[in-house]
């Protein structure tokens, strides 16, 4: 595959999926999440290139590339006057041992104008456990220029609850893994059920936000709201979309449910 070329040649896209505050259906962020658009093979998921750009170290520049694309395309909605959310870009543990990655953030919010508040860094549990005390130290730098932390995956990496007390302070958000709200049952309580019920009061315990994706069904909405977890992303509000529809549904503000 050409990935060497894909930034230069145009070829990299970032989609958006809305995170929706479910009792109001009102957009409360955008995850961005990188495809590429391909010549000859069409649109290819990261799951297929991404591994290969840590292989090779194209990783770098691809992470480059989405920050200022989101943080570019942020600035944008906001100067079209449409409801300002916070977008969130997923790094890699690769990401947080470049000596430069504070800087290189720092220098494209202030060419893209936008407030750091604006900017949430998404990193999976597996990447803050392999460099823990170099992974902690770049978040709560990031932390301290306003941007927030949200730990994407939890659940599937090393990690048990109890390792949760130690994220307090570290982090902001977290995000509940799609495997674990895919068996979430109103019908017959699930091992899936009591673990997301713990896992969201523990984080609410801990001053963490919570976020369950990968909620495909209104039977896994209505036990979500019943644990008191309100903010949702996945298809029952919407797949991610390109820019200019996420911008249509900016317009409200609203994500209805889909049918």
């Amino acid at each position: 595959m050409d990935l060497g070329y894909a930034i230069e040649r145009n070829q990299l896209e970032l989609y958006y999926q809305p995170k929706v505050f479910a009792k109001t259906k009102q957009i409360i962020g955008a995850e961005a999440l990188i495809r590429w658009n391909h010549p000859v093979h069409g649109m290819i998921s990261p799951a297929e290139f991404i591994p290969l750009a840590e292989q090779t170290g194209l990783i770098k520049e691809i992470g480059k590339w989405v920050t200022r694309t989101a943080c570019i395309q942020n600035k944008i909605w906001q100067n079209a006057k449409l409801p300002m959310i916070p977008i969130s870009i997923n790094l890699s543990a690769t990401h947080f041992l470049e000596k430069d990655l504070i800087s290189n953030i720092v220098q494209t919010l202030k060419e893209t104008s936008l407030e750091p508040k604006y900017l949430e860094i998404e990193i999976t549990e597996t990447s803050l456990l392999e460099e823990e005390e170099i992974v902690f130290s770049i978040l709560e730098e990031l932390r301290n220029l306003g941007i927030k932390i949200s730990l994407d995956d939890f659940g599937t990496g090393y990690s048990s609850l109890s390792y949760l007390n130690r994220f307090k302070g570290k982090l902001d958000i977290l995000k509940i893994d799609r495997s674990f709200i895919r068996d979430l049952s109103s019908s017959h309580e699930e091992d899936s059920n009591f673990i997301v019920n713990m896992i969201i009061q523990l984080s609410h315990q801990l001053k963490m936000e919570v976020i369950a994706e990968g909620v495909e069904t209104n039977e896994q909405l209505q036990v979500l709201q019943k644990y008191n977890c309100n903010i949702i992303q996945g298809y029952l509000f919407s797949k991610p979309i390109t820019a200019s529809k996420f911008a249509d549904l900016l317009k409200t503000s609203l994500c209805e449910k889909q049918d």
